[in-house]
């Protein structure tokens, strides 16, 4: 038998984890984690991380592996991954990829990104303007000059917006131009499972577990990160808020409210790459476990 890649994307808080735990069962096979933050050992309950049972029952990887003061980028991530996945397919014919982080799901499937190297004297430029007015006026200079990029890249992490603004401006070519440029034969024998759920429905379930990471403890977790909130890995939904409702900038209501408003803006931008992908099959609100299996073991 070929051995083949099962791929799960969807936005956040859909149900990835639970189906990719319960196909690992089923094909008794382990998973790859594509999340960006779910990486670090420090970020816990704003990442909506398995729990220490889910994590128990397969073998997951790449979940836990660094910490927030290491450097790790989508390069490192890819190789990781292709070196993990490898691994699984020596003992097994099926291995499992999931998560919401489209560019990282994307350099597995795909291969990263032919961007040229930029002039680093313009990233020092955008850092230092990023310093002095914030990133309203960099998400502003980049809806001028390449507004689709807003529509899929994290619009809260300045690393982001900095990226797409350096790369547009130094070869003068939009930065989504090069994202959809790449070669789109997968480089696995690969089938992509994709989850969502009707637009009110979702962010409902988005509502209900920010509540839920707050009852949990998401606000003593974020105040143990203080001395390292300017690291990137913290510039990420749920932590950035917390830090400025920490230093009074947020009332404890507007705080959670922000979280709430983010992660659904974060779940369209989600789709909206998603959705560019024609291979994903997608299976929409409930779904038959068994006609995701059947739809994997026929493909």
């Amino acid at each position: 038998m070929k051995k083949q890649l099962i791929t799960i994307v969807g936005p956040t808080a859909v149900g990835k984890t639970e189906l990719a735990i319960n196909l690992a069962n089923h094909f008794n096979t382990e998973i790859v984690s594509a999340d960006s933050r779910q990486f670090y050992k420090e970020l816990n309950i704003g990442t909506a991380k398995p729990t220490k049972k889910e994590l128990e029952s397969n073998k997951h990887h790449l979940i836990d592996n660094i910490s927030i003061s290491q450097e790790y980028n989508i390069s490192q991530f890819e190789k990781d991954a292709d070196t993990l996945i490898n691994k699984i397919f020596l003992k097994n014919d099926y291995a499992i990829l999931v998560g919401g982080s489209g560019l990282y799901i994307d350099a597995v499937l795909y291969g990263l990104d032919n961007i040229p190297e930029v002039d680093p004297s313009i990233r020092k430029k955008l850092n230092d303007e990023f310093e002095k007015k914030g990133i309203d006026e960099l998400l502003s200079k980049l809806s001028d000059l390449d507004n689709e990029s807003l529509k899929t890249i994290d619009v809260n992490n300045p690393r982001r917006v900095i990226r797409a603004l350096e790369v547009t401006i130094s070869t003068k070519k939009p930065y989504s131009a090069f994202l959809k440029s790449k070669n789109r034969k997968s480089k696995y024998n690969n089938i992509i499972i994709g989850l969502n759920r009707n637009r009110s429905e979702l962010h409902e379930i988005i509502n209900k577990r920010v509540d839920k990471m707050i009852k949990r403890g998401l606000i003593d977790e974020v105040s143990s990160l203080t001395d390292f909130k300017e690291l990137n890995a913290l510039n990420t939904i749920g932590y950035s808020e917390i830090f400025k409702y920490l230093s009074q900038e947020y009332s404890y209501e507007k705080a959670i409210e922000k979280i709430k408003t983010n992660s659904r803006r974060y779940a369209k931008r989600q789709l909206t790459w998603f959705n560019s992908n024609k291979s994903i099959n997608w299976f929409i609100d409930k779904y038959d476990i068994s006609e995701v299996i059947k739809l994997i073991e026929t493909t």
